[in-house]
């Protein structure tokens, strides 16, 4: 059986047109260069400084491209073997000291996990369905001024906790930008 490898290239930042390859994987849907230009446009592009989070790592797209794009720290979560070697392979050949990756589950890791983040990645499989879940587990892993991207199939409106910072559609996919309302 041979392994098919998907590839995709980082858009900007220190690691600018570096390829990254991933195992092919039903679950894996890379953001397009187009919706990652617009997202980190909507970051103002520079994220010197920042932690952040990618939450359904996957092909790693969003993660390593926060990093080239000076993240001080970004923490990569999968729970997929494959793809968390293929992640490995990508952070070495980068030689991304910034980057942490975890083998573990999106929703064990916000359970158990404290630290928080100026931006968190959010892009979890369709077919699970796991906004309503992981929304609520969010606000406490945020930063006071942080910012979730959200990508999903359908149209999905948060609750009204959220604020959609920013939001556009490219294809059958809705990304958005949400920040957290703080009551209080």
């Amino acid at each position: 059986m041979t392994l098919i490898q998907g590839k995709i290239r980082i858009i900007g930042g220190q690691w600018r047109s570096r390829l990254l390859t991933f195992p092919e994987h039903p679950d894996l849907r890379p953001t397009p260069n187009r919706v990652r230009e617009t997202v980190f446009n909507w970051l103002e592009q520079d994220l010197s400084g920042l932690c952040c989070l990618d939450l359904f790592a996957g092909s790693g797209a969003l993660g390593f491209e926060a990093a080239s794009r000076g993240a001080a720290h970004v923490v990569m979560v999968d729970n997929d073997m494959r793809v968390y070697k293929a992640l490995k392979e990508n952070k070495g050949k980068l030689q991304a000291m910034q980057i942490e990756l975890l083998l573990m589950n999106a929703l064990n890791f916000m359970q158990s996990d404290v630290r928080k983040f100026d931006v968190i990645f959010l892009d979890p499989p369709y077919r699970l369905d796991l906004f309503p879940q992981l929304m609520s587990l969010l606000p406490s892993h945020l930063e006071k001024d942080g910012l979730v991207y959200s990508e999903a199939r359908d149209t999905w409106t948060p609750d009204k906790q959220w604020k959609v910072h920013r939001s556009a559609k490219a294809g059958a996919v809705r990304y958005q930008l949400l920040k957290f309302v703080h009551y209080g």
